[in-house]
């Protein structure tokens, strides 16, 4: 079994070798000087002539030369100034957490490696240490003051980012065993080769990303040569930075074993399962109320009620709920609730691109409001989305739709016209004209997909295009409030935490087809009706989101019946679900 210092050694092997890429480049760089240098020395001594074809060798090679300082300057220039990005999180002090400062330095003691020099948390399942010297352009002002070892070495140290959702589901000492072998990366992160390895590849990452935005011609041209130069240069480096960075968690995990080894593999089965429930959180919970303009404020909070629904739903997750009686890892901070509540902000802005502050259209909601604030405004939104769309289709696409007896006028509908007797049908001098639609009910809905093939396709064509409309509707309200940028490409970097050229970064799904639109709104149709005339009521289902409760139960069986209509015409499955719940299709619907 290797020991952690031969993963070092191989480690710092393939660190001098970046290191001598970066030698061979610089030295490549001054060559033109060295001859130039030779050739003037030559001149001085009389060794080679004074004019004629030598002088004119002398001076070409002098203007070659010059030109390759100032080449090598600035792509210098942009290596060293260039600010790498940073991993999105939310920083942690001493003060706000010292039993999770004490954990962590003791766990570094244990391992005999090097404290990590600040911890800061991150929406998201996964940990690891990041390197932050890099962006002082010099050493660090507290090395600078003092001249021990041992401030230098806290003052360089990384810092340790952690999974907000580990915080919150794990227990204290399945944390402690999970960060160990994160931890002892701190030990070869110390090493100053390995350290410096590490800036150089970096800057250079760094150079490549300032080369690619967009600029004048007058600095696009140079920079465009520096990010030529930076990207032949990481080719060259990359297959021994890789072997560098396996080496090195490979001597972390190794110095690591000796540390909860028993407990780190039930960890990482809790990473599994946390990541799986934040995912249902974040896509099925978060996500919609993100779309109106409301966040969650609690998220890690609610990982714990979708962890432990999902322990009680899946046969595989028996036994992790007993686990709740333990202390959780969340008692490491002082204000759990005020970390949460940025972390849920942060994540509103990594996965869907909301502004940096809350504000009248980007307002926290909790879990107790969820329902009522979130859900049941979605489901009237679809609603009113959907007849806005059937209202606007073409008369020849659409059948007639039987009024209901008791058609009311609610909110911008108007009435029908009274019945006359079956069969009968009075002469109107005005039949050419347009005939205001019936009552927002959901028996025209389903009555105008069921007869017409032709009008289910045509309806979720039209709502992809009004929810695009609406979804680049947004992206400008919120470029113009400092948030998410139009057409930012999912890939833009962060600076000192903060975007840099527009969000989402990591957009949760990929865009909805209009089928599945339909069917949505449809759902959204038939529990508003069911609210409205069944006594049913909104909820939420951690794991699924917003849910339809009837008599206090959840009726996960609507999902089936919408897609025999939206997808066959078939409006008896549906129809017969609402005999069952009791829901009038005949009665307007309150809408938004």
């Amino acid at each position: 079994m290797a020991s952690p210092e031969t993963g070092v050694l191989a480690a710092r092997a393939r660190a001098l070798a970046v290191l001598r890429i970066r030698g061979t480049a610089l030295a490549v760089a001054l060559l033109p000087t060295a001859v130039a240098v030779v050739l003037f020395a030559g001149r001085a001594t009389g060794h080679f002539g004074a004019g004629g074809a030598g002088a004119a060798v002398r001076w070409a090679v002098s203007g070659l030369a010059l030109l390759s300082l100032l080449l090598a300057a600035l792509v210098g220039l942009v290596v060293a100034r260039a600010r790498p990005a940073l991993s999105p999180s939310v920083p942690v002090s001493e003060e706000s957490a010292p039993d999770l400062y004490r954990l962590v330095r003791d766990l570094a003691d244990r391992l005999d490696v090097p404290a990590p020099s600040a911890i800061a948390l991150t929406p998201d399942c996964d940990s690891w240490l990041e390197d932050r010297t890099h962006r002082a352009h010099g050493p660090p002002r507290r090395a600078r003051r003092s001249g021990t070892a041992e401030d230098r070495r806290a003052a360089t140290a990384p810092v340790l980012v952690i999974g907000s959702p580990f915080l919150w589901w794990m227990r204290v000492a399945e944390l402690r065993a999970l960060l160990a072998p994160v931890v002892a990366g701190t030990g070869p992160s110390a090493h100053p080769d390995i350290a410096a390895a590490r800036r150089f590849i970096r800057g250079l990452d760094a150079a490549v990303a300032v080369a690619a935005r967009p600029r004048g011609p007058l600095r696009g041209v140079p920079l465009r040569f520096v990010g030529r130069v930076a990207r032949l240069l990481l080719r060259a480096c990359r297959e021994h930075a890789t072997i560098m960075e396996r080496a090195v968690a490979a001597a972390a995990s190794e110095r690591a074993r000796t540390v909860d080894y028993g407990l780190r593999i039930v960890a990482q089965e809790q990473v599994g399962l946390a990541y799986a429930g934040w995912d249902r959180l974040l896509t099925r919970v978060a996500l919609p109320a993100w779309r109106m303009g409301r966040w969650p404020s609690r998220l890690d909070a609610g990982v714990v009620s979708a962890l432990t629904e999902l322990s009680r739903r899946d046969r595989l997750a028996d036994g992790f709920a007993s686990r709740l009686g333990e202390r959780p890892a969340c008692d490491l901070l002082e204000e759990p609730g005020a970390i949460d509540r940025a972390a849920s902000l942060l994540a509103a802005r990594l996965f869907h691109g909301g502004p940096a502050e809350p504000g009248p259209d980007w307002s926290p909601v909790g879990w107790q409001q969820y329902p009522e604030e979130v859900v049941d405004r979605k489901w009237r939104l679809e609603a009113a989305r959907l007849l806005r769309v059937l209202d606007a289709l073409p008369a020849t696409a659409l059948p007639a739709a039987p009024a209901p007896e008791s058609a009311a006028p609610t909110l911008s509908y108007a009435s029908t016209p009274s019945r006359t007797p079956a069969g009968t049908r009075p002469a109107d001098p005005r039949d050419d004209e347009p005939v205001a639609p019936p009552g927002p009910t959901l028996a025209r809905v389903i009555d105008r997909l069921a007869h017409d093939a032709r009008a289910g396709d045509l309806v979720a064509a039209r709502l992809g295009a009004e929810v695009e409309r609406e979804e680049r509707e947004e992206a400008a309200r919120q470029a113009a409030r400092g948030g998410a940028a139009p057409g930012a490409p999912a890939d833009a970097g962060w600076v000192d935490g903060t975007p840099e050229g527009g969000l989402p970064l990591f957009p949760l799904q990929p865009p909805r087809t209009g089928r599945e639109l339909l069917a949505d709104h449809v759902t959204a149709m038939v529990c508003c009706a069911a609210v409205d005339t069944a006594g049913a009521a909104p909820g939420l289902d951690w794991l699924d989101g917003p849910a339809l409760l009837v008599g206090g139960a959840r009726r996960a069986d609507l999902g089936r019946t919408v897609l025999s209509l939206v997808d066959d015409g078939d409006a008896e499955p549906l129809r017969g679900w609402l005999t069952t719940v009791g829901v009038r299709p005949d009665k307007p619907v309150r809408l938004v």
